[in-house]
């Protein structure tokens, strides 16, 4: 019964851990997207601004300095989302630079909770049949099928039967 439960457990754990490096691909994908995105908006700014003799900190001071509530707010705006840009590309970057197990340790880290959370809403589960994706479920079994059997060991400690001394002949 207790390699039943654990190897049941196993395949749960399996399953669960093998999703880690489709979900982690499936927001590298979205970060990367809106990395594309950020990227055209600042090229575009810069563009217009390379166009007005400026460079891009002269045309967020012109900004600021606009005594128009809008124009300022804009300038604002712009100087947030050049540093978004700056953040998402860097997370980027580290996200693709690293193997899986530093991945699997380090993808907290670089979460963007707004990524993050549209990522999850949106998962779709997959088998991954890559390298990755196997070692991970089979990191995934092997930890249940340790962890499910020592659950199921101590969950029936107190209904082990205890060996009955024997009885001498006489």
């Amino acid at each position: 019964m207790r390699h039943l439960i654990a190897g049941v457990g196993g395949l749960a754990l399996a399953a669960m851990l093998s999703q880690f490096p489709e979900y982690a691909q499936q927001y590298t994908q979205r970060l990367g997207g809106a990395v594309d995105e950020l990227r055209v908006i600042t090229q575009d700014f810069d563009r217009a601004a390379a166009a007005g003799g400026l460079d891009r900190q002269a045309a967020l001071a012109r900004y600021s300095a606009s005594s128009d509530a809008f124009l300022a707010g804009r300038g604002t705006s712009m100087a947030q989302t050049f540093t978004r840009y700056d953040q998402l590309s860097a997370a980027l970057s580290r996200i693709e630079d690293v193997g899986p197990f530093e991945r699997l340790r380090s993808l907290p880290a670089f979460v963007d909770t707004d990524i993050g959370r549209r990522t999850l809403q949106n998962f779709k589960p997959a088998m991954p049949l890559t390298p990755e994706g196997l070692l991970y479920a089979g990191a995934g079994f092997l930890f249940g099928y340790v962890l499910f059997s020592a659950i199921y060991r101590l969950l029936a400690l107190p209904f082990r039967r205890r060996p009955r001394p024997a009885r001498g002949c006489i």
